[in-house]
């Protein structure tokens, strides 16, 4: 992937072509994601093998005008020819090709039901069960995952709400804002797997145990005003947002687009929703960011 800019200015999208890698877990939703882009223009070419990425690049490269915006969804069911998949991607960067990578994840128990319920195999399993292919897919993926600029975890989203993620994410034109998402999380409903940085607000007193607070929300003024009051929630926020502005402006430096910042308590309803509320809040006074505040597990108590 080419080196962004190191004048500390915001990165505009390139005058000429984009790629964009789409991959990830069977299941998780590639192809809803490959018809969101298609639909706003996006030139998308789905199964293909890594090898031909350079190809594709390189017409793109000598057409923009023609095709501005490229995707290439490409998974494991190209097999062998899928373990090149690094050496393609050195090949762009060699092209000098400016590249960004999505990686659709979802977890492993949802993927089963996704298999079961389409009563598909999974392209991996073999002889075995649909978990063992899960299993070995995750393992292949594991290098790639951490490498990809934007991780969307799809566990709870329906076709609808990918399909809206994804056009928010790379369907914009003109100077790439930063797009951040900040998350609420119950921690007994597990750690959302596309979390780029954690956070934990079970430092504060739990408003479950006041009988006139436990049937509110983080979203409510009685909640929140009750949770930002507390000794070290306002010094918190204040010091977590001032230890993730480098954070945005080396994302600035290295061309990156998308991040979410989670923070948790025990089940998702006040403390974290309350303080998701006001690090969003605070996010949204720094120039050049677009935040979207999403509380994963509200409602589930």
């Amino acid at each position: 992937m080419s080196d962004g800019p190191t004048d500390g200015l915001i990165p505009v999208k390139p005058p000429t072509s984009e790629v964009l890698i789409i991959t990830g877990m069977s299941g998780a939703g590639r192809t809803t994601a490959a018809h969101a882009l298609e639909d706003h223009g996006w030139y998308v070419v789905e199964n293909i093998p890594p090898q031909l990425f350079g190809t594709l690049a390189d017409l793109v490269g000598r057409s923009p005008e023609a095709i501005p915006r490229l995707a290439l969804v490409v998974d494991v069911r190209s097999k062998e020819l899928f373990k090149d998949i690094q050496d393609a991607l050195g090949q762009l960067r060699a092209q000098g090709v400016n590249y960004r990578v999505l990686f659709l994840d979802a977890s492993d128990e949802l993927l089963l039901r996704r298999f079961e319920s389409a009563r598909r195999p999974h392209p991996l399993q073999g002889s075995g069960r649909i978990p063992d292919g899960i299993a070995a897919e995750r393992l292949l993926l594991k290098d790639l995952k951490d490498e990809a600029e934007v991780v969307v975890d799809t566990s709870s989203k329906n076709v609808h709400s990918l399909a809206t993620t994804i056009t928010g994410l790379f369907t914009d034109s003109g100077p790439i804002v930063l797009r951040l998402n900040v998350m609420s999380f119950g921690f007994k409903y597990g750690l959302p797997q596309d979390a780029n940085f954690m956070a934990d607000a079970r430092f504060l007193p739990n408003p479950h145990w006041v009988p006139e607070l436990r049937p509110f929300t983080g979203q409510d003024t009685e909640v929140s005003e009750f949770v930002l009051k507390q000794e070290g929630a306002d010094v918190f926020v204040d010091r977590y947002v001032e230890a993730l502005l480098p954070v945005l402006d080396g994302y600035r430096r290295e061309n990156k687009h998308y991040a979410t910042f989670a923070i948790g308590c025990t089940g998702g309803k006040h403390r974290s929703v309350a303080m998701a509320e006001e690090l969003g809040r605070r996010l949204r006074q720094q120039p050049r960011v677009s935040v979207n505040v999403q509380h994963r597990d509200l409602g589930r108590e």
